[in-house]
Order: C-alpha cells, then sequence, then structure tokens
C-alpha cells in the first residue's frame, strides 16, 4: 500500500472509532435525559462508524488470527502503561488539573490489569485454547476490570461492587 493511502485510512480508522465512541456516549445521555429514540439513533450511526472502523482496519492489514491480535493488543496497553499514561499523568499534576490526573490516573491503572490479562490470554491462545475466565466485572467510574470475586469497593476509585458491569 502507498504511504499516502496508508497515512489516510490510519487517520481514517482514528476519526471513525472516535466518532463511534463519540456517539455511544452521547446515547448514554440521551438514555439518561428519557430521548430513547435519539438514543437508539446515535447507537445505530455509532455502529455505522464501528463497520466503517473495522473495514479501514481490515485494508491496513491489522486483524489477524488471535495470537497476532493479542500481541497488538499487548503492545498498545504495555504503552499505555509504560509511556503515554505516565506522561499524561505527570502533565496533569504539574499543570494542577485534577480531573484530568484523576482520569489518567483511573485509565493507567486499569491498563496494567488489561496488559495482564490479555498476555495470560495470549497463553491458551498459542496453545489453540479459549481462555478459561470468569465473570469479569468493569467499575462503570474508572474501568478497572477484574475476574472473579469482587472486592467491596473498586480497589481504584472506591467504587461500590453493586455498581460493576458484568461480562
Amino acid at each position: 500500500m502507498r504511504k499516502m493511502t496508508q497515512h489516510n485510512l490510519e487517520d481514517a480508522f482514528a476519526g471513525e472509532s472516535q466518532a463511534h465512541m463519540r456517539y455511544l456516549i452521547f446515547a448514554e445521555v440521551a438514555e439518561k435525559e428519557g430521548k430513547h429514540n435519539l438514543a437508539r439513533l446515535f447507537k445505530a450511526i455509532a455502529y455505522a462508524e464501528q463497520v466503517h472502523a473495522t473495514n479501514h482496519f481490515r485494508e491496513l492489514g491489522n486483524i489477524n488470527e488471535s495470537v497476532k491480535n493479542l500481541d497488538m493488543a499487548i503492545a498498545g496497553e504495555n504503552f499505555e502503561v509504560e509511556e503515554m499514561y505516565p506522561v499524561y499523568n505527570n502533565t496533569a499534576s504539574f499543570q494542577n488539573e485534577k480531573g484530568a490526573v484523576r482520569s489518567t490516573h483511573y485509565a493507567w491503572e486499569t491498563e496494567k490489569v488489561h496488559e495482564k490479562m490479555y498476555k495470560e490470554a495470549k497463553e491458551a491462545a498459542k496453545k489453540g485454547k479459549d481462555i478459561d475466565v470468569e465473570k469479569i466485572f468493569i467499575c462503570p467510574v474508572c474501568g478497572y476490570t477484574i475476574e472473579g470475586e469482587l472486592p467491596n469497593y473498586c480497589p481504584v476509585c472506591n467504587t461500590k461492587k453493586e455498581l460493576f458491569k458484568t461480562f
């Protein structure tokens, strides 16, 4: 693929991915406001943006078998843990941006867990097996991710366990 086309597809993937998330966030707001049809519209178009992003990602050669996909996921999480969030959090702290300090801290702590989970999943995938996983719980405030039994409160943000989302 020529460099300009690759660059354009990468930019398009990023834009479509952001639109997908933006619209899902907007759908949550509409739901809370009782605007269920508006929420449905946001969710529908979010899905269309996901289709676009998936098509671009595929054309870039980034959809592979699970072990390679896990390698990419591990690399992404590692970048966030080792480089991105330490710098973002430090900058926010230096600039006394308390909300940004909190949000980057939440993400940083959670990405550490994701990297570990993906590394464990890769071991099973390398053997051609699916992972053996219990229920996965996600904190709706900070994104903290835990498998199995929940503590009474989130270890990152102190949210009550009853509020966690189950997968």
